[in-house]
């Protein structure tokens, strides 16, 4: 049987905490890890303080097997996530030659000046791997368990494109789920029954409204695919004593 392989995302940065930006990449990240069989465990969010980013890496990177942190390593004074990560690991940073001579390149053939502010995007922790950016050029890096990837999303995509053959394959998680047109309420107790009797099938109830009619979808998630058929079966039938109407919703994409 295929072992577990667990991860957390740590987001960087106070635009996220202050709501002024939106973060699109712990959706993206937990799916692409899900579809790979590495289950998303933990999400931090934490502002520009180093010393919280540390805190945080620290906690993380010896909790779960992997550890993808978003956002600061961009050209400005608040893109500190290079250096702190070099603080967690307790290395130095400095200029990766091969990337400072590419980024120098690049703006310089731009028209645009090679300032120390866009440069900064060359420097990595000692000892860090780079991870490719084929939008931006700038690069992410890994160091040993943590892969440090762009805030904007679609870099963070095209960066953890380039990184997920590092990862170790865990036991892909399957799903089935039911709709139910009743209160959650009506299919609590049952389900929570069920719960108890299939412990290695994970059982969520998501509430949904359409107009006037309501209910709640049934989500069911395991790694055996005979058990979570199983389980389906049980909580189907569970769902039609409490007048739940059940029908099958389609797989997850």
């Amino acid at each position: 049987m295929a072992e577990t392989v667990t991860a957390a995302v740590l987001v960087i940065g106070n635009e996220i905490l202050s709501g002024r930006t939106q973060d699109a990449n712990v959706a993206f990240l937990g799916k692409s890890l899900d579809d790979l069989g590495v289950r998303l465990r933990e999400v931090r969010v934490v502002a520009d303080i180093e010393a919280d980013i540390v805190a945080a890496v620290n906690a993380l990177r010896v909790r779960y097997d992997y550890l993808f942190t978003t956002g600061g390593i961009g050209p400005t004074h608040d893109d500190i996530t290079a250096d702190s990560i070099a603080a967690a690991f307790g290395v130095g940073i400095g200029y990766h030659p091969g990337i400072h001579k590419l980024l120098k390149e690049h703006f310089e053939g731009r028209g645009l000046e090679a300032n120390e502010a866009r440069m900064r995007m060359a420097r990595v922790p000692d000892g860090a791997r780079l991870i490719d950016n084929e939008i931006s050029l700038a690069p992410g890096f890994q160091i040993d368990n943590v892969f440090v990837l762009a805030g904007v999303p679609s870099i963070a995509r095209a960066m953890f494109g380039g990184a997920s053959n590092r990862l170790r394959r865990g036991a892909v998680v399957l799903s089935r789920s039911i709709r139910v047109h009743c209160a959650e309420g009506a299919i609590a107790a049952p389900l929570a029954a069920l719960q108890a009797e299939f412990p290695a099938v994970d059982m969520g109830s998501y509430p949904w409204r359409d107009g006037e009619s309501f209910g709640a979808s049934l989500v069911l998630r395991a790694t055996d695919r005979a058990l979570l058929d199983a389980a389906y079966d049980r909580v189907f039938a569970a769902a039609s004593a409490v007048g739940g109407e059940p029908v099958e919703e389609p797989a997850e994409a």
